[in-house]
């Protein structure tokens, strides 16, 4: 996997990332809010004679940095590639963070995030919540046929995809904790809420976003 995000700003400023599936190694010295024991997640396996640092606080460290004094709302022009396709779009910083935070949080190597991993190899920038909602639960659908072909017990109830979100919530929450302190602008802190926002429609609404969807696939109130 290979994903390159190129912020344009309106002054002339160009911010470049790329996203690989190869985590972040940790430099000798990172800031405190990256250690794993600063805000750790209540669900985090990790001990610190595994890791010193919090993978997914060392992934999104360059983000945070180069936007801790941004203004969330302002407008940006966003290009996404990857090896087969690119997007585009103006919008606000908030809505494009959002996007490379979810893919870089995926990919770090974080052993609860990296359940979203395999949906991050089929990224995709800007998704609504009935995008996000869609690609959600039909990745989890087909992880369940998968399971049923090797002779496992599938979970066609869906049960495993609430549990799964109410662990990443867990995690959100923490790193939305560890940089609230060191940044100046709001443009991560809503990005990483705005998120957190989406992950928890899997949670606390999941019928009704079903039951959204299912009408809408009908053609009922469109």
């Amino acid at each position: 996997m290979n994903v390159q995000y190129e912020f344009r700003f309106e002054d002339g400023r160009r911010i470049r990332f790329r996203v690989t599936d190869q985590p972040r190694v940790p430099e000798t010295s990172l800031p405190a809010w990256t250690r794993l024991e600063h805000c750790q997640c209540s669900n985090c396996p990790l001990t610190t004679e595994q890791a010193s640092y919090c993978p997914a606080a060392v992934e999104i460290l360059p983000v945070v940095e180069a936007f801790r004094a941004e203004d969330a709302y302002q407008k940006v022009g966003v290009r996404v590639a990857d090896e087969r396709r690119q997007y585009g779009k103006q919008t606000t910083l908030e809505e494009a963070l959002r996007a490379l935070l979810g893919l870089k949080m995926a990919t770090s190597g974080c052993p609860v995030l990296g359940e979203l991993k395999s949906m991050a190899v089929h990224h995709l920038p800007f998704a609504s919540s009935d995008e996000f909602i869609m690609r959600t639960v039909s990745h989890y659908l087909l992880e369940q046929y998968f399971a049923k072909r090797n002779h496992q017990e599938p979970d066609w109830e869906l049960k495993g995809l609430v549990a799964r979100n109410q662990r990443l919530q867990l995690v959100n929450q923490a790193l939305w904790q560890r940089i609230h302190a060191v940044c100046q602008g709001d443009s991560n802190l809503k990005a990483l809420l705005n998120f957190f926002s989406m992950a928890s429609s899997v949670s606390f609404s999941l019928e009704a976003q079903l039951r959204k969807l299912e009408a809408r696939m009908k053609g009922e109130g469109a």
